[in-house]
């Protein structure tokens, strides 16, 4: 069994078969809709999609890591990560 990526042209064809816009212009809505995400989580932190889940945006601090290979400590940095909660629907479906 191979691993396939869900990609954006799979999307574009999707809404192009089941809703019939062209696409070109399923490609933009999809880019919309990332941007708008993006936007969202950079001005609100939180972006809540009903009956899909939420993205959070959090903070991590910086600690020390070890290279696993070479048992040489580095430092990592602090950083915004994206973390992803699914709706307890999605759970559910995932788990038929």
């Amino acid at each position: 069994m191979s691993k396939k990526n869900l990609t954006r042209k799979d999307l574009a064809k999707r809404i192009n078969k089941n809703l019939g816009f062209s696409v070109n212009f399923s490609l933009t809505l999809i880019d919309d809709f990332f941007d708008f995400l993006g936007n969202e989580l950079i001005n609100s932190k939180k972006v809540k999609i009903t009956s899909f889940g939420t993205f959070k945006v959090r903070k991590k601090k910086e600690r020390i890591g070890r290279n696993p290979k070479t048992k040489i400590e580095a430092k990592i940095t602090p950083r915004k990560v994206i973390t992803f909660s699914p709706s307890l629907i999605i759970k559910k479906k995932i788990n038929r």
